[in-house]
């Protein structure tokens, strides 16, 4: 959720006549969350969009988990790929998956999509560690730069222009709602003053896009491992008006105010959205701890009920040796982990860190797949040993 917001043209009332230039009703169409009970936007479109022209035939579209994985730490080197596949589904490859989350790379060589994409059963928020563009969908147009998180609720049909340069895209998708954090929010929805953004950092779509009558469109709607082809005889982007608290929105890790204390804070303190059974978390420069006998470097700790996930943006982790940008650890439920030999008492008396990471923390087993063994660092199991 984020906050409530207008854009177009929308008549004074809701569920009233709201007319065209030739006479004929605006189409009205709600879209939201948990039944009638949730958040939600109200769309008024030139057209009908239940008016489908034709439905092509679904593309098979699921990662396989890999069998017999130990149960160990695992590190995913990924820095190597700078391109993925062609066009921005097809590059996509799933890494990390369970019944709440899945975890992706996609580095596209394209940089514009030739149709437009839908995700029926999960929100998405698409980390942009390289690249810039433009991301347009039926709430209007959302410019993005590297750092930024792009949140894309279900169902909301989308494409992406990309800048020329490297793209690269961590893409984490919630099969529950992806909201700002519980504790941040006072009792009407607003951002708390202690909390490490306010909603002047959440950016939402500031210009509709000009209606194209005519024409064939490709809709690609993801549900259940397929992509069902959907045909339309005009632009799904013929939205006149919207209001309300669902469509996408652009918040960067670089306006993420870190929460620091005297002593090691814990992983929450860096918490930047929650969704059922995992939260996402944004590690960013900070100043260290500065009690005089502090110790930078996290303390070992066991996950006893959570996996693990950090996705390293830049910067040197002062808690970890032989990672680099675009790597990911794992590090499951069950196991203890902590830092690196040596980086104890390296960090002792150190002043700050510029490290910038992602962090996925779920609470039920994740499952890597088969795309992900390709990535495995086989020694880094046993890089604890001195």
């Amino acid at each position: 959720m984020a906050y409530y917001h207008k854009l177009g043209n929308i008549p004074h009332k809701r569920h009233t006549q709201f007319r065209q230039p030739d006479g004929s009703l605006y189409a009205e169409q709600l879209v939201g969350t948990l039944g009638f009970s949730g958040v939600a936007s109200l769309l008024y479109h030139v057209n009908p969009p239940t008016r489908i022209s034709r439905i092509g035939e679904p593309v098979p579209f699921a990662p396989k988990v890999a069998d017999n994985v130990k149960l160990a730490p695992h590190h995913l080197r990924t820095l190597q790929l700078t391109e993925t596949g062609p066009d921005y589904l097809s590059a996509r490859k799933t890494l990390l998956l369970n019944n709440d989350v899945a975890i992706s790379i996609c580095s596209p060589s394209e940089r514009k999509m030739s149709y437009s994409y839908k995700n029926a059963q999960a929100d998405e928020v698409v980390f942009v560690h390289e690249g810039s563009g433009v991301l347009y969908s039926q709430m209007g147009k959302l410019e993005f730069n590297e750092g930024d998180y792009l949140v894309i609720p279900r169902t909301i049909i989308h494409h992406f222009h990309f800048a020329d340069g490297p793209v690269r895209l961590l893409i984490i998708e919630s099969f529950s709602p992806v909201e700002t954090v519980r504790r941040y929010r006072n009792q009407f929805g607003q951002l708390l003053e202690h909390s490490p953004y306010s909603e002047r950092d959440l950016r939402p779509p500031h210009e509709l896009i000009e209606y194209q009558p005519g024409g064939e469109h490709l809709v690609q709607i993801k549900k259940e491992g397929f992509l069902h082809q959907y045909y339309y005889d005009f632009s799904p982007y013929d939205v006149v008006g919207w209001d309300g608290y669902f469509y996408p929105y652009a918040f960067s890790i670089y306006d993420f105010e870190p929460i620091t204390g005297r002593v090691h804070q814990p992983p929450p303190v860096h918490q930047t959205f929650e969704a059922h059974n995992f939260v996402i978390c944004s590690f960013v420069p900070r100043l260290f701890d500065y009690h005089p006998l502090a110790i930078p470097a996290p303390y070992n700790h066991s996950n006893v009920d959570s996996d693990e996930v950090l996705y390293y943006v830049d910067g040197d982790f002062m808690s970890r040796k032989g990672v680099d940008r675009a790597s990911f650890t794992v590090h499951p439920g069950g196991i203890p982990h902590g830092p690196h030999p040596g980086t104890v008492e390296a960090s002792i008396g150190k002043k700050e860190t510029k490290e910038y990471a992602v962090m996925i923390d779920t609470f039920k087993p994740l499952h890597l797949t088969e795309d992900a063994l390709t990535f495995m660092d086989e020694k880094y199991p046993m890089s604890w040993k001195e």
